[in-house]
């Protein structure tokens, strides 16, 4: 029985290679379930989903309604986790993403029998006896691919592989690890808690990362001490930067960013760079800071022949000659993302960033394929049925009857909707794949649902209905969606919500 007097759900906890891993308590119905580690580890982060964002973590122990509690050393923990009254699949051992120190984390959950190694920021656990209402399985096995890949189209330059926004909706951790066994010498993040959070996952420390995108007060001091790149655009960030220096003890490692043309983030040419370049060259002789890179990004490289591209080159190699006559000497300059990756090889420089063309997506119709470009989608989107009914012709469905049925038919419900990430837009326009063919939405996309039209078939509930994936079955694309939405791919796949589980295969290197 735990700390909150409640009987239910016990836990079975194996070693996960920290001192006095343990479970301190559980209990029934919304009942608290606490998880730490000893060794002076602390549990971090806001709940989400029902377990904290600091518990990235499960052991492939199972978890069972009927277990006693493990006699294990008690451990200081910073926040309860509550969990549904209910026996769980796979569990986990502690520490990962969330973990201030400690070991590695990994986390399973048992999809058919079996389990599939986790290892993103959008764990959900599945309970006991029941199949997953829905599930995005992420092929690591093709992040390595096309890692590979993209590094052949580079061949001169390192490779950082951006893994920002939970690794555009894949799973940060989990494909970070696959990038680095495929090649990766770095990773890339937008905020500095997504590049902590993959330092204190336990990457090996020499993989390089750097985080972009700062505001006023941001974690400097955490970053420098963390041994992470910083990007800065401007003056205030030099001068914070260099604060968080003296705190520190310790010099911080810094990006300055040009903007040739993007007109976003970015220090402006002229009399701006000239200051920033200036002012960080003397801080670095003060030895508070190493300027370790000098960088910028394309606006219009996914649009073949734009002038822009050719502007933006020119102005990055003489922003790039003016730090460098000044003394700079940077470890890296780079410019290319996913499409510069892909076609122009006169931006790779020292290092390449693709990022959604290492989750195996185009970054523009326009350019080519990812099968073009030899590389192959990684997420797979996929939900059971949950219903299937027969209707009269003149049946309206969903909400506002934007849809009404021909004539008498069949309905499927797809338990999934715009809270987990299926956009609205594609109302009456997405593509599903039921039983070999394919459907299209009927009618409004709800929160938590919507209608697919089998036209008289009669798949049994549980049928699986495939929203997109690598196309090998006939299934739509993550690309067709966003046709249907009027967005782009990189939208569709990273919008995908944290109720819905990722279910990681071919998690081990070839």
């Amino acid at each position: 029985m735990g700390a909150c007097g409640a009987v239910g759900v016990g836990v079975d906890v194996g070693a996960c290679g920290a001192e006095g891993c343990s479970v301190e308590g559980w209990g029934s119905a919304w009942g608290r379930w606490w998880v730490g580690a000893g060794a002076g580890v602390s549990v971090l982060g806001p709940a989400r989903n029902g377990v904290s964002e600091g518990v990235r973590a499960l052991t492939r122990q199972s978890l069972r309604a009927d277990t006693p509690a493990p006699a294990l050393p008690a451990v200081r923990v910073r926040r309860a986790v509550p969990l549904p009254a209910v026996g769980v699949r796979r569990v986990v051992s502690v520490c990962a993403v969330g973990v201030r120190r400690g070991p590695r984390v990994h986390a399973s959950v048992g999809v058919g029998g079996g389990s599939e190694r986790l290892g993103g920021m959008n764990e959900t656990v599945a309970p006991e006896g029941a199949e997953l209402r829905a599930r995005a399985e992420i092929d690591l096995a093709a992040v390595r691919a096309n890692v590979r890949a993209l590094r052949e189209r580079a061949p001169g330059a390192a490779l950082m592989a951006v893994v920002k926004a939970d690794g555009y909706g894949h799973g940060a951790v989990a494909c970070a690890r696959a990038a680095v066994e495929a090649g990766a010498t770095w990773l890339g993040t937008a905020t500095p808690q997504e590049a902590l959070a993959l330092r204190a996952a336990g990457l090996p420390a020499d993989v390089r990362i750097m985080c972009w995108l700062w505001t006023p007060g941001g974690p400097w001091r955490q970053a420098i001490e963390a041994d992470v790149d910083v990007s800065l655009s401007g003056m205030w960030a030099l001068r914070e930067v260099i604060a968080a220096a003296r705190l520190a003890g310790r010099p911080a490692r810094v990006q300055l960013k040009a903007d040739t043309g993007l007109g976003r983030g970015g220090c402006q040419p002229g009399d701006d760079w000239t200051e920033l370049v200036t002012e960080a060259l003397r801080a670095q002789a003060e030895g508070l800071l190493r300027i370790t890179g000098l960088w910028s990004h394309f606006a219009c490289a996914d649009e073949p022949g734009h002038p822009s591209v050719a502007a933006q080159l020119a102005r990055f190699r003489e922003m790039v000659a003016y730090a460098e006559t000044r003394g700079v000497e940077p470890e890296v300059r780079h410019i290319a993302n996913s499409p510069a990756t892909l076609t122009l090889p006169e931006s790779h420089f020292d290092l390449v960033r693709p990022g959604i063309a290492m989750y195996g997506v185009s970054p523009s119709p326009e350019i080519g394929t990812p099968a073009d470009f030899g590389l192959r989608p990684v997420m797979t989107l996929t939900a059971a049925l949950a219903l299937v009914k027969h209707v009269p012709g003149g049946h309206g469905v969903s909400y506002g009857h934007h849809y009404v049925t021909p004539g008498a038919t069949t309905l499927g419900l797809v338990p999934l909707g715009y809270a987990d990430g299926i956009p609205r837009h594609a109302s009456s326009a997405g593509p599903v794949l039921v039983e070999g063919k394919w459907r299209t939405v009927a009618g409004r996309v709800a929160m938590d649902q919507f209608v697919v039209d089998l036209g008289g078939d009669e798949p049994g509930p549980g049928a699986e209905a495939v929203l997109f994936g690598p196309g090998d079955h006939g299934e739509p694309t993550a690309e067709d969606w966003a046709q249907a939405a009027g967005t782009i791919a990189y939208e569709i796949v990273t919008r995908i919500g944290s109720r819905v589980p990722r279910v990681y295969v071919n998690a081990s290197g070839e």
